[in-house]
This record gives C-alpha cells, sequence and structure tokens, in this order.
C-alpha cells in the first residue's frame, strides 16, 4: 500500500479558496517530481499533462472551507465572514491562525460570545451565528487600536487547524477531506502513471475556486473531450455511500452526470472488483456541473472516496481512496484503448 505522506503534507497548507498559492506551488513541484509537465491557468489552478493535446482529464479541487476577518470588535476579537460552507455548529471551538498581509501568523480560536457557562446560562440553548460569535486572538490585545497595530486588518485568510490523523483501522480523520483526498487520488494517479512511462493523454487538473462554485468553469486544455471529476462521496441517511468504497455519483442538485460515462465506471468496477456505491446527491455540486453550467463541451462524471461529516471534522477510510485509485487508473486504461 502506498504511503500517505503527500496527503498528510497537502493537508497541512492551509489552503481556504481564494488563499491557495503555497498549496499549488506544493502541488506544481509534485507533478514535476513524478516528471509531468505542469502549466498553470490564467486563474491560477495547476494542470499537469504527459501529451501535447490530453482529451481525458481527471480533475481534484484544492481549496477547502475557512474565513476572512470581516470586522475588528471594540474588545480586541474579530467578526469573521465564511469562505464556503461552513457549518458553525462543528467550528465553534476549533483553533485558527490568522494570516496577515504581511505574512505575520497570529493563532486565535473561534468561539460563542460570552462562552463561559459559569457565567452566561443561555450558552447551550443560544443560536450559534456569525454574530453571536468572535475569534478571540492569543495575544495581549484589549482593543481594536491594539490589533490593527499587529497587522491584522479587514480580509485577513482565517485557517482553521485539521486535527489530521491516520488511523491503525485504516481510517483518515480530518477537516478537509473534501477534497485534498480527491487530490491525493490524482498524485497517486500522476505517479503511478510515471512509472509505467506512457504518452497517455491525460491531463491532472488541480481548481482553486471549488468551495464557492466556479473552480471547474475554465482553464482545462482545449483539446479536452471527458472530464472525469475526483471529489468527496457523500454519507447521509439518504445516501449509499460509504468511507471504505469509491462512490460514483448518478445525479446531485445540478443534474444528471453523463450517462455513458457512468456506466463504463459502473461495469469497469464490477469486472475489476472494485468497493464502489451508486449514488445521488440531494444538495452538492462539484466542479463537474460547474463545468457544464459554463458551457465547456465535454463529457463529465463524477467518483470519489466517501467521507463522513461533510463540512466537519471529515473522515474517510484508505479502503476508499485506494477504490477510487484504482477507478480512475481503470478508466484511463480503457478510455486509452478505445478505438
Amino acid at each position: 500500500m502506498s504511503s500517505y505522506s503527500t496527503l498528510q503534507e497537502l493537508v497541512a497548507i492551509d489552503s481556504p479558496t481564494g488563499f491557495t498559492d503555497r498549496a499549488n506551488d506544493y502541488i506544481e513541484k509534485l507533478m514535476q517530481r513524478y516528471q509531468w509537465r505542469t502549466r498553470r491557468s490564467n486563474k491560477g489552478a495547476v494542470a499537469a499533462s504527459l501529451h501535447e493535446k490530453p482529451t481525458l482529464a481527471l480533475a481534484a479541487h484544492t481549496d477547502t472551507l475557512g474565513a476572512v476577518v470581516s470586522g475588528i470588535n471594540k474588545n480586541g476579537s474579530l467578526q469573521l465572514s465564511p469562505v464556503g460552507g461552513l457549518v458553525l455548529t462543528s467550528f465553534e471551538g476549533e483553533y485558527l491562525r490568522v494570516y496577515t498581509m504581511e505574512g505575520k501568523v497570529y493563532t486565535g480560536t473561534f468561539l460563542l460570545n460570552n462562552p463561559s457557562t459559569h457565567a452566561n446560562k443561555d450558552v447551550v440553548r443560544t443560536e450559534r451565528s456569525l454574530n453571536k460569535m468572535h475569534i478571540r486572538l492569543d495575544e495581549e490585545v484589549a482593543g481594536e487600536d491594539e490589533v490593527r497595530e499587529l497587522g491584522i486588518r479587514i480580509g485577513d485568510f482565517v485557517c482553521f487547524d485539521t486535527r489530521y490523523q491516520e488511523l491503525p483501522s485504516g481510517y483518515i480523520k480530518s477537516r478537509f477531506m473534501d477534497n485534498k483526498a480527491g487530490c491525493y487520488v490524482l498524485f497517486e494517479v500522476a505517479r503511478r502513471l510515471a512509472e509505467q512511462q506512457r504518452r497517455l493523454p491525460v491531463e491532472l487538473f488541480f481548481s482553486h475556486y471549488e468551495e464557492v462554485g466556479h473552480g471547474g468553469t475554465c482553464g482545462f486544455a482545449a483539446s479536452i473531450e471527458e472530464l472525469l471529476v475526483i471529489d468527496m462521496g457523500v454519507i447521509g441517511d439518504d445516501c449509499e455511500g460509504d468511507e471504505r468504497y469509491c462512490s460514483i455519483c448518478a445525479k446531485d442538485s445540478s443534474g444528471p452526470y453523463d450517462y455513458r460515462m457512468r456506466s463504463r465506471l459502473v461495469q469497469l468496477a464490477e469486472k475489476q472488483d472494485i468497493p464502489h456505491k451508486i449514488d445521488v446527491y440531494p444538495y452538492y455540486g462539484s466542479d463537474g456541473s460547474a463545468a457544464l453550467q459554463a458551457g465547456n463541451d465535454f463529457r463529465v462524471a463524477l467518483i470519489g472516496p466517501g467521507v463522513a461529516a461533510s463540512h466537519g471534522v471529515e473522515r474517510s477510510h484508505r479502503k476508499g481512496i485506494e477504490a477510487t485509485i484504482d477507478l480512475c487508473l481503470a478508466y484511463i486504461d480503457d478510455y486509452c484503448s478505445r478505438p
């Protein structure tokens, strides 16, 4: 079984939407280490290829949830504005980092206002909303001027701790498995294809605006005909997904994915005994959704390892991640063998 060091390294790089330069640099260097040619789209996405005119793209998104500073309170605490679908009840109490434009990093905690149960009998009953929560900085500040003297200003990015853990049972629990687990799938596809030394018409595309809806709208090679998106498989009471399986999405909130591609993915999974589930996601959109809505004329399918507690304290499993890698490689082989 392959090492998961590159997943752990990528998770450790803070990369909320709009603040992904360091993660993009890491991905570009890794792809070059695997002997893939890289380029950056005008918007900054990383693309890697083995061929001058790739016709099959595999895409995953690098960006995660996060926030920006939206206000400085009179008592020296901060207000935040979410980046992506931040679940306040999940992120309450989480440690975080605030990055200033000058490159300074300050730590803090995201808390309910007046959070002590010994001073506030309504702590449990209080509705969690942005106007009732704040960032407590780990600095000796008691007012707005002292915060500004630190260099903190409106718009500075707020990045939350990931709590990454790999467990002997095979589970990997961490924030932002959506979609750094998907990026890891592409890392392994890149590494394994490079070992085969085949010039396949494949592009690996790492978008970085997926969490706000426009990551997959543009930037692909002009020759692309099919797009296979790798993103988290939904797990929930009304879904079939499982952390130990690769989910194949038939339809999400944007509509059905390409039937021919999905059928072939299912056939390959069945033929090669790849653990998989076919699913419908009720509240979900992907880079594939964005690509189609932007008018791109290519076929799109969506698969990914099951991820529990999405947009919260997420968890996946090595089996689901490996199944997704295996299905990607099977689809690439099948695609490249077509007449």
